[in-house]
């Protein structure tokens, strides 16, 4: 074989380990991004071997091509109209029958399948004994035994696809995709005759696996049908189609949808009953015995709740120190740089644009880290699942579909990909309503906005304030649902059915690449978006330059002396320094546009300059750190035992700790930042795009100006 880049597909169901087997296989050396046209994940990796390379693409998990929602759309559409050299269905060894259903679509498509039977040793473990090369004879396919974690069967796998390309490529594979299934008689001489149909016009029978198709035809498949019409004679086949459909309904007294899938089903019966053996029965299952009490109806919620808050707690017990330390470095980066760089705009820009904007939210990694990396043993051991069917009553009293929670669980990491896993839900009032509130979850970009208030204001509480508006969030999230159910929405959720998969021992491999590319995604954004619009408000905060008026100069020297005549000339010239600077943060054209939009949100509690940060945070939320960063330290010298920007808000007269729960709600409630809106857009388009921005800037707005005035009149 020569080294032409082969293009493998992987398919296969939710938690059959297809990821991990793709991660096993590529490695390091793969890339995320979205596939054409639509926003969902495209995972692609290469694998080389000797002079050979292996170009894979993860498809997403689905259990039919019978396409619903918009992962089973993809998965479909790319095998159809990409078609890939070789597909490999990962199937979970311990769910052979339910796997297979896929197996069998796929080799309808005619492409070349090889089989992975991926948890091996899983199924071993549970006494489940598979004969691989009987199974391979029965369906016509190689089957190879895979345990994706250890990369045990890789090696294999990548032989038989050299093999099976090796043939496809001499044209010497027979029909490459496995044996065909027979139908029964009378359905099989409606397939025959629907084929011969097709085949008539012989550039759309190259276009499509002419058996597929007809089969598809029979299962009254609606994207079947809108192929058909790319078809020369496309009324004529649809009619005779529609014919045949209504002669199978009569004659088995069951839909024509349903004799298909019995018949594979049947087929799969067989197949498992000649190839898998029980060789001895497991009378205690770890995942029973575990979902007995995490599953029980009175503490499944109450247990879920615990596990978000222990998440909270020891992502600040175990930040802390870290954090504190790269706070450190940078206030050391920033002395050593003022040092270096001679009075001037040049050291401004340095240690207060970049160092003092970028340098704050670079201090938060840590604990972008940690939370990542306790969330990602939460879904790798399997408990997120369970945490879908423990909040599922909860969500459907709030016209939710219990799968929402995937979304809104995403949403704690970032709002991009929690957007993009609503396309899991069929129904599309309940993905509508799901993207409308995910935003509402505190993302990882606003997590460093409540750390920094929570820390100035709350220092004894810290984890236990943003665990709550985390929780804020949530219950935001849920009312909102409830009136646009009640409202704009209307309608009953669909019902909600999800398998849990057993619990499995996170690899470490698997929890690095999840910390990896999602931290990498962070720290990307500080050294990019962050960095541009740190300098931008140095910019804005710098220019025009402000020259004190000499008399105003004196008479301000005046009425400080008077008021403090035993304080010396040093205390003076301090406190000048500080009201020069004050002045000239005002008279600069942040401070210009703070001052024209501070009465907007004065009703919130808001001085100019952190109406100036919720601006800017609308490109991304970490930019508010850093434009309070800016506005707070821009022309001040600390000493080394100042805790910087958190102590500066503090002092600051115009905030509180009331201003500052408040000012937390608000970064938590208005619209994400401009990816986020965009995927939005991708997703549902510009209406409810414009229909999303409204409903949070208004809800953002009066939710955050009423608990401002009522807690000033409390308080």
């Amino acid at each position: 074989m020569s080294n032409k880049v082969v293009r493998i597909a992987l398919a296969g169901n939710p938690n059959s380990g297809k990821t991990t087997l793709f991660n096993s296989l590529t490695g390091a050396h793969h890339k995320v991004g979205n596939y054409p046209g639509v926003t969902v994940e495209k995972r692609e990796g290469v694998r080389t071997r000797g002079d050979r390379q292996y170009h894979f693409i993860d498809l997403p998990g689905v259990y039919s091509l019978t396409a619903y929602s918009i992962d089973e759309v993809v998965a479909r559409d790319f095998i159809l109209d990409e078609k890939p050299d070789i597909i490999v269905d990962v199937l979970d060894s311990t769910n052979l029958e339910r796997n297979l259903y896929l197996c069998l679509q796929i080799q309808e498509l005619g492409i070349p399948v090889i089989g992975a039977l991926n948890m091996s040793d899983e199924a071993e473990a549970k006494g489940i004994q598979i004969d691989e090369k009987n199974l391979a004879d029965t369906l016509g396919i190689p089957m190879i035994k895979t345990v994706g974690p250890k990369g045990s069967g890789t090696e294999l796998l990548l032989d038989r696809i050299d093999q099976a390309n090796g043939r496809v490529r001499n044209r010497e594979a027979g029909h490459a995709a496995g044996r065909r299934i027979n139908y029964r008689e009378e359905i099989e001489a409606k397939l025959e005759d629907l084929q011969k149909l097709i085949m008539e016009d012989a550039d759309f029978a190259a276009k499509y696996p002419v058996r597929w198709l007809a089969v598809k035809l029979l299962e009254k498949d609606a994207n079947a049908y809108t192929r058909l019409k790319g078809h020369a004679r496309a009324a004529g086949i649809e009619a005779a189609a529609k014919e045949a459909t209504a002669w199978i309904d009569k004659h088995f007294g069951k839909d024509s949808e349903i004799i298909v899938s019995e018949q594979r089903y049947g087929y799969i019966r067989g197949a498992v009953q000649e190839s898998v053996r029980i060789i001895k029965t497991v009378d205690f299952s770890l995942t029973e015995a575990i979902d007995k009490v995490i599953m029980n109806r009175f503490l499944a919620l109450p247990i879920f709740l615990f596990v978000l808050w222990s998440v909270f707690q020891l992502t600040f017990i175990l930040g802390e120190y870290p954090m504190l330390g790269l706070e450190n470095f940078f206030s050391f980066l920033s002395a050593a740089m003022e040092g270096v760089l001679g009075e001037g705009p040049l050291r401004s820009l340095v240690v207060d644009g970049i160092i003092g904007g970028v340098g704050g939210v670079f201090s938060f990694v840590p604990l972008i880290v940690i939370l990542f990396f306790l969330l990602s043993i939460l879904e790798d051991v399997g408990y997120m699942s369970r945490a879908a069917f423990a909040t599922d009553k909860l969500l459907h009293a709030f016209g939710l579909h219990g799968q929402s929670i995937f979304p809104m669980m995403l949403g704690f990491g970032c709002s991009v990909p929690a957007v993009m896993a609503s396309r899991t839900l069929k129904n599309p009032r309940d993905r509508i309503i799901t993207v409308i509130i995910t935003p509402m979850m505190s993302c990882g970009a606003k997590l460093p906005v409540h750390v920094l208030l929570a820390a100035a204001f709350f220092p004894d509480n810290a984890a236990n304030m943003v665990m709550l508006i985390y929780a804020a969030g949530v219950v935001l999230a849920l009312c909102s649902a409830l009136v646009l159910k009640r409202t704009v929405l209307k309608g009953d959720p669909t019902p909600f059915v999800m398998e849990l998969p057993p619990y499995r021992a996170p690899t470490l491999q698997g929890v690095f690449w999840h910390v990896w590319e999602k931290t990498w995604q962070y720290v990307k954004k500080a050294g990019t978006i962050i960095l541009a619009s740190a300098i931008l408000i140095w910019a804005i905060t710098s220019f025009p330059k402000y020259e004190m008026p000499d008399e105003t100069y004196q008479d301000l020297a005046n009425t400080f002396m008077a008021e403090n005549p035993e304080t010396g000339d040093e205390a003076l010239e301090a406190w000048l320094d500080t009201v020069s600077t004050q002045s000239g943060l005002e008279y600069s054209y942040a401070g210009r546009l703070g001052k024209l939009i501070e009465p907007v949100f004065r009703p919130m509690g808001f001085n100019w300059k952190f109406a100036a940060a919720s601006v800017t945070g609308f490109a991304a939320k970490e930019v508010v750190v850093s434009t309070l960063g800016i506005l707070y330290r821009i022309g001040t010298e600390e000493d080394e035992e100042s805790e910087g920007l958190r102590e500066a808000i503090r002092e600051d007269p115009d905030m509180s700790p009331l201003v500052a729960v408040v000012f937390m709600i608000f970064t938590l409630v208005i619209p994400p930042c401009f990816a986020a809106l965009a995927t939005i857009k991708a997703e549902l388009g510009w209406k409810w795009l414009g229909f999303e921005v409204a409903f949070l800037l208004m809800l953002g707005w009066a939710l955050c100006s009423i608990t401002f005035q009522a807690g000033s009149l409390v308080l």
